[in-house]
């Protein structure tokens, strides 16, 4: 079952050359996903009263045209399978015509908060989504390859404002945290963001940059060099 709301593409929400930025994107896929689950009664309070929470695996975002300030949009999301503890969406976002602007592909995983492990979701909840054919596009790997020649940037500390309700780094945060790292005029075709650990506050981050051409990489790791989240982005 498809799940869609309308809105308008606001100040706050562009980048600096007056177009939806990057983490407006993801925020507008968040939170069409969320207010599904919300509809369908098996929300964020649903699942914390159960210990779980859905946290986002990998994420595969195609830019088809980034909305300018004022456009009228419609974000747009529905499931297209299940299997055990792991849930694949799609995404859209469309004009005001019904063009496409961006689409998205995710991997979900529902996460047993106390035990810190994943949790098979159950048959009623998966009926209640009701999925969809998956979106016609051409899918990514999961797996994001880690490329040599990656370079040290300077280390910085989780604050309360990149937190979501899971107590942990919001995905969208990974991915906000490593376009800082995008030379100028860098215009994004694509971007695949692999989630590898919770990340939480006061936890020093270890960002390693590995720019070629056409493509920058960005891990987020920790004291260790174990990445928390890998963001690849692709130019147009």
């Amino acid at each position: 079952m498809k799940y869609e709301f309308n809105s308008r593409i606001r100040y706050s929400e562009l980048d600096e050359d007056g177009k939806l930025s990057v983490n407006g994107l993801v925020n507008y896929f968040q939170d069409v996903s969320t207010f599904q689950s919300e509809q369908l009664g098996v929300g964020v309070e649903y699942l914390k009263k159960r210990h779980q929470a859905w946290i986002l695996s990998f994420w595969q975002i195609v830019y088809d045209r980034p909305p300018r300030l004022g456009e009228l949009v419609t974000a747009q999301t529905w499931a297209y399978d299940f299997k055990g503890f792991m849930g694949l969406r799609n995404f859209a976002l469309l004009d005001q015509k019904r063009t496409m602007l961006a689409r998205a592909n995710s991997v979900w995983v529902l996460f047993d908060m106390e035990k810190q492990r994943p949790a098979r979701m159950e048959p009623e909840m998966a009926k209640l989504y009701e999925t969809e054919p998956p979106l016609d596009m051409e899918y990514a790997s999961r797996k994001i390859s880690l490329p040599e020649g990656g370079e040290p940037e300077v280390p910085f500390y989780i604050g309360k404002n990149q937190l979501d309700t899971n107590h942990h780094v919001n995905n969208g945060q990974y991915i906000a945290m490593a376009a800082a790292y995008l030379p100028e005029g860098f215009a994004i075709r694509e971007l695949r963001a692999e989630y590898r650990m919770q990340a939480r506050l006061r936890d020093e981050i270890f960002p390693v940059v590995c720019r070629q051409k056409n493509t920058v990489t960005v891990e987020l790791c920790n004291g260790e060099g174990k990445p928390y989240a890998v963001v690849m982005f692709l130019q147009k």
